[in-house]
Parts: C-alpha cells; sequence; structure tokens
C-alpha cells in the first residue's frame, strides 16, 4: 500500500491542503513537522538550493522519520519545501509541492500544484488549479432539517489588503435577514475577527453560531458544505472561498470590504469563484499527479 510523507509547517492552512491531497488519492499517510532555526536559516535555504545543496542542519531538532517507507514526499509553504527536496535528493523520492514555491527552483520538484491566481508558468511539472485542495467532512455540529432551507454566513477580518468596516456587516447582515426571513442561519467567525463585529455578530438571531475567540477549536465549515443551500463569505476569507466553492454547488455571495490595493490574488480568486456556478472534481484533476 502506497504512503506519503507530510512535511508541514505547523500551519493548518497549509497542512490541510497536504491532507485533503492524499485523502483525494486515497493514499495512507504521516505527518512530519520542520522549522527553520531563524529566518536567515530559511534565506540560506533559498541560496543552498540553487547550487542544489540540501542539508537539515538548517532545521531545528525533529521527530525521527524514515524516507525509505514512503512513496513520495508532499508540502505546503515556504517553510517546507527546502526540506521537502531534502529527502527527495537524498533518497530518490518523488517530492510533490502544493501553491507555488516561489523562492525554490521548480525544476527539481516531481510536481508542483499550484492556484490559478497565483500566476503560475507552464512547465510540464506544474498543474494550475482554479482553487486550494480541500476535502471537507462534515463534524456533526448541525444537521440538516427537512423541507428547511440553510445559509451560512463566514466572516473574516482585518488584514493586508482589507479593512473590515462595521457598517458593512451590519447592512449585510440586515439584508440577509431581511430577505431570508425562512431560511435556517449560520454563522462562523475567524482569528482575524475583531471583537466590534463578534458583539455585532451576537445581536443577531442565528440558528447556529461559532464565535472564533470563544470556541476556536470548533470548525463547522465542513457541517455548512453539507447542508447549506446558499453562502455569503468576506472576500478577505480566500480558504473558505475556496473551500466552500470546491466542494458545494451552491451559490456564493462575496461580501466586498475596502481594499487597500486592487488587483490582488484576493480579487483574481473572487473572479475566478463567481465565473464557476459548480464544485470541482479534484480526483479527475489529479489523476495526472501518478505516485
Amino acid at each position: 500500500m502506497k504512503r506519503i510523507l507530510i512535511i508541514s509547517d505547523g500551519k493548518p492552512g497549509h497542512l490541510n491542503q497536504s491532507i485533503a491531497f492524499c485523502k483525494i488519492k486515497n493514499i495512507s499517510y504521516d505527518i512530519l513537522e520542520v522549522k527553520f532555526k531563524s529566518k536567515f536559516h530559511k534565506v540560506l535555504s533559498y541560496i543552498f538550493d540553487r547550487f542544489d545543496f540540501f542539508t537539515d542542519s538548517l532545521f531545528e531538532e525533529h521527530k525521527n522519520y524514515y524516507p525509505e517507507f514512503y512513496d513520495a514526499i508532499i508540502s505546503a509553504g515556504s517553510g517546507t519545501y527546502y526540506f521537502s527536496k531534502l529527502i527527495s535528493q537524498k533518497y530518490n523520492k518523488k517530492s510533490i509541492a502544493l501553491m507555488l514555491p516561489k523562492s525554490y527552483k521548480y525544476s527539481n520538484f516531481y510536481y508542483i500544484i499550484a492556484q490559478e491566481h497565483d500566476h503560475p508558468i507552464l512547465l510540464d511539472n506544474l498543474l494550475a488549479i482554479p482553487l486550494n485542495l480541500s476535502y471537507p467532512s462534515p463534524k456533526g455540529y448541525i444537521k440538516k432539517i427537512e423541507d428547511k432551507k440553510s445559509l451560512a454566513v463566514i466572516i473574516g477580518g482585518d488584514n493586508g489588503i482589507f479593512t473590515m468596516p462595521y457598517h458593512v456587516i451590519k447592512e449585510k447582515l440586515d439584508e440577509i435577514f431581511k430577505k431570508y426571513p425562512d431560511y435556517l442561519k449560520y454563522v462562523t467567525t475567524s482569528r482575524r475577527t475583531s471583537s466590534k463585529i463578534e458583539s455585532l455578530i451576537n445581536e443577531y438571531n442565528f440558528n447556529y453560531k461559532i464565535i472564533y475567540s470563544k470556541e476556536p477549536d470548533i470548525n463547522p465549515i465542513g457541517d455548512f458544505i453539507a447542508i447549506c443551500d446558499e453562502f455569503f463569505i468576506t472576500i478577505d476569507s480566500t480558504s473558505m472561498l475556496s473551500e466552500v466553492r470546491a466542494n458545494s454547488d451552491a451559490k456564493i455571495n462575496i461580501i466586498e470590504l475596502e481594499s487597500k490595493k486592487e488587483n490582488t490574488k484576493y480579487h483574481k480568486l473572487a473572479s475566478i469563484i463567481n465565473d464557476m456556478d459548480e464544485k470541482l472534481d479534484f480526483v479527475k484533476i489529479l489523476k495526472r499527479v501518478k505516485i
């Protein structure tokens, strides 16, 4: 039976994509978390990679692993690509990068699976996909109620590109409650959602509500995808936009926010999602990536 070693930087958004790849391909996996000793050591990895020089001395101590047991190595995030290449070169294993490994050479990856909004160049070993890999599963937090339609509101927060004004969210929530009186309404926030916006959400009578700052360990997105007929998602929430569109045929309404820049990867992803009206067949898309 085939098995993959996932190299993780500890960031859930990156790790979840690697796990999704394994589940979509129906391949078992183990996870090895690694971390550069410092930012300087990470910069060194870019230079060493140019000369095909690979060493694990750039990394902090990590748990033992046995590369000979695996058929391929997969990684996502800038903190993982060099280590993935290190194992690949030393043990002659296939190395797969998720997302575009911008500061590293592309040629010595077995495959790169990159998002279209990063504008990847055309290469024989590069597969461009419209949305992040994801494999959501409902946790049972909420159940489908027969003969009742439902909608989900997914709220992010300020980041380097967007600012989330109070009045924008209030106007959108007022509109939703007025326009969809007979729908069951669910909401979740994120780690970036401000306390002011959280307080605003608490003023509305949602049928199910998760406030991240109060319940950070509960992720209801898989349940939302399984049962909701419509979604309202803030434009900054790229991973949520991608996960919902990739796995649901439901209508998605993107909540626009104040933007400090235009034509960013956020806007590109929003445009891609607006042009799609059904979920993706990841099994078919990944068929060309042989393990």
